[in-house]
């Protein structure tokens, strides 16, 4: 397909890296961002092979890798810290690792800067207030009083996307899991040197993302959906981990600024039909918002982002152009989402007990799996 002028919705992972995708294809980007300060929170991300891959296929793997810390093991722990495994985990690009884990300002800064050289343009504190899809084309407003016209529209704008909304009001909304992630940074001490796991009802990890720097992620069954005010945060979270083993309740007493404490209920979604209207289409949290649990939610909308910027190198028209990206994504965007919420309710008690290490193993070779 010749050059389109796309608009893409969302400026965070997915959107930028739609962005990345679609310029390296020639296509003229405009990237809208509700937010002013373009900003993320100051906690990491652990990403693994199938992400590696996709960074060196966008053209940003040197940028990204060293802007964060590569590992190729997950060590497993029982809940009184004992450690019964280390298992390395396949590469899928020689002589790289097989996991990143990297901050999230820096990641976003990666990708920011790279939008922003390869020339799309980004505006910030705008968003999308009328979108009129016709037959040539898609008319856009918005919040800034701005207009324009495009030639198809990206909506990466999130799990709670008004993209997704607009175009499927009927579809399926976020569904709490009845868990939740707590995230907080630490000094990363020397000898860690890859994804530490321990299981328990409180699942536990530490990732290193700097030389400086790791951070600790919890998951903690909250079946009621509470809001906690942010004054107290930091003792919430130390509470939290009281029952976990004694290296990780000897860590917790390092968390004291209530501030840095990130704290998010887990929501899933997985939208079944088609992930495209018209010319508006859809990736990433907005059609397939999953659980952490496998570490793979924005892995999948950088697949996404890519799939959707080779399909429309390979077709003329646009319907054939996002039925074949649905053709090619549903399948393993739905194993990452079902896979990871069956991990959760196991944890939770909702379903049976999942052998992590066995989920893990399988995930790894869908996701070595082309996309």
């Amino acid at each position: 397909m010749e050059a389109q002028r796309i608009l893409v919705i969302g400026g965070g992972i997915g959107g930028l890296t739609a962005a990345i995708a679609l310029r390296a294809k020639g296509h003229q980007v405009d990237v809208i961002e509700r937010d002013p300060d373009w900003s993320v929170y100051g906690v990491g991300i652990i990403q693994q092979s199938n992400v590696v891959r996709a960074m060196a296929q966008l053209g940003l793997l040197d940028d990204y890798l060293s802007a964060g810390v590569g590992f190729d093991a997950i060590e497993i722990f029982l809940p009184n810290g004992a450690k019964i495994a280390r298992v390395p985990s396949p590469r899928l690009v020689e002589g790289k690792p097989a996991n990143v884990g990297i901050g999230r300002p820096a990641l976003h800064k990666v990708l920011g800067d790279r939008t922003l050289s390869s020339g799309a343009t980004v505006r910030l504190g705008v968003t999308a207030e009328r979108i009129v899809d016709g037959a040539d084309g898609v008319t856009v407003d918005f919040s800034d009083g701005g207009s324009d016209r495009y030639d198809l529209v990206v909506g990466a704008d999130g799990v709670y996307s008004q993209t997704r909304d607009l175009i499927f009001p009927d579809a399926p909304k976020p569904q709490f899991t009845g868990q939740a992630v707590w995230r907080y940074n630490f000094a990363r001490p020397a000898e860690l040197d890859a994804l530490q796991v321990y299981n328990g009802p409180i699942g536990v990890g530490l990732v290193p993302i700097s030389d400086a720097l790791m951070y600790m992620y919890a998951t903690t069954p909250e079946p009621d959906n509470p809001r906690y005010p942010l004054e107290g945060l930091a003792a919430v979270m130390r509470a939290k981990l009281s029952g976990t083993a004694p290296a990780i309740q000897a860590l917790a007493q390092e968390i004291t600024q209530d501030s840095a404490v990130v704290y998010r209920p887990l929501e899933g979604l997985l939208v079944e039909g088609p992930w495209h209207k018209g010319r508006i289409v859809l990736l990433g949290d907005a059609v397939h918002a999953t659980t952490p649990h496998l570490g793979q939610g924005a892995g999948m909308a950088i697949e996404d982002s890519l799939v959707l910027a080779d399909e429309l190198s390979n077709h003329d028209a646009l319907e054939s152009v996002f039925e074949a990206y649905h053709a090619r994504r549903f399948e393993r965007c739905a194993y990452i989402v079902r896979a990871s919420l069956a991990i959760c309710h196991g944890q939770i008690g909702k379903g049976p007990p999942v052998d992590n290490a066995a989920a893990t193993h399988e995930m790894f070779e869908m996701i070595a799996e082309p996309i």
